[in-house]
């Protein structure tokens, strides 16, 4: 099997054979003219490092650059991506008079998200006040940019070592927004026992109970699991077995238990019937996961550091070549 990635006149090609390898890039340059670069480092703002058993993918470039655009470089770092018990507000604090600077900002955040699941969910809250920006937004936005000048050569760490099944998480921070009273998905998703797939993202509707909104996010990782079957599928990675959803909402695994739907539960049937449907199939298996195992619980909202960093160590994405940040978490 050979694969080729293509982005605009950028391309990535591997296989399992090296010769098949050779042929195909002596008849991309004959039919096109392309340079070789050799092996992969470097690639739409990636930098990736080859490891014994494992590569990394981080972008501390990236990252150095944008802190040097924004005159952080030097700045003094903090534990975590948010301020502690941070809820921001519509009308909080006096509006930004050139709110271009912030969403530029946030817009370069949004693409070393591909990359750092522990900026998903402050991308995500700070992305809500784009039309209508005002300081208590921008001191967020500033104490992100501390936390990244603490882990600008974070990543991931994608393993070859166990075996290659999918694994996943899903939680919910229920009507954690005190504007909409919406919940707050996150759902994570492990390759044997590298992340290769996240989201948080607010619900659109307002959940009644916490055991919907766990339903919903559910139903998101649901979905999301079936389409990595598939692409797993034809790139040769068969699963073999059902994927496992681990949920630490006890209500929520009974009602996907429950084949009896009641008028207590009609209003999220959608969610039920589709999660459901992906069990029967042998598709998903529902286990519950303590709360302090949630590896998801990173992405719905901001947690102390200790557990932060632990979360993050458990997803393999300990930066080691800086010193560790300071203890500083604060409030707004």
């Amino acid at each position: 099997m050979t694969i080729v990635a293509v982005y605009v006149d950028d391309i990535l090609v591997t296989g399992s054979n090296i010769d098949d390898i050779i042929i195909l890039k002596q008849h991309l340059h004959s039919t096109f003219g392309i340079k070789d670069l050799g092996n992969l480092h470097y690639f739409l703002g990636f930098e990736v490092t080859h490891l014994p058993q494992s590569i990394s993918l981080s972008e501390r470039k990236f990252t150095q650059d944008l802190l040097a655009d924004t005159g952080f470089a030097t700045a003094k770092s903090v534990a975590t991506p948010l301020p502690l018990h941070c809820k921001l507000s519509l009308d909080e604090g006096d509006l930004l008079q050139d709110p271009s600077h912030y969403r530029s900002i946030v817009g370069k955040l949004n693409f070393s998200t591909h990359s750092r699941p522990d900026l998903s969910y402050t991308v995500q809250t700070l992305s809500q006040f784009l039309q209508s920006l005002r300081t208590s937004h921008m001191m967020a936005l500033e104490h992100t940019l501390r936390y990244l000048k603490g882990t600008t050569g974070q990543g991931i760490l994608l393993k070859a070592d166990g075996p290659l099944v999918l694994k996943a998480f899903s939680g919910s921070d229920w009507a954690s927004c005190l504007i909409t009273r919406r919940s707050v998905t996150g759902y994570m998703i492990l390759l044997g026992s590298s992340p290769i797939s996240w989201k948080s993202k607010k619900q659109p509707t307002v959940s009644k109970s916490s055991a919907e909104a766990e339903y919903r996010a559910m139903s998101q990782a649901a979905g999301e699991v079936t389409w990595l079957v598939r692409l797993l599928s034809e790139l040769g990675v068969s699963q073999s077995q059902p994927v496992t959803l681990h949920c630490d909402n006890q209500s929520a695994l009974q009602i996907a238990k429950n084949h009896v739907f009641h008028e207590r539960t009609k209003h999220i049937d959608l969610d039920c019937h589709f999660t459901r449907e992906k069990v029967l199939e042998g598709l998903l298996q529902l286990a519950y996961l303590p709360t302090s195992l949630q590896l998801a619980y990173i992405l719905t909202k901001v947690l102390p550091s200790h557990q932060h960093n632990e979360l993050l160590s458990k997803l393999g994405m300990l930066d080691h070549s800086v010193s560790p940040p300071s203890q500083l978490e604060g409030g707004c």
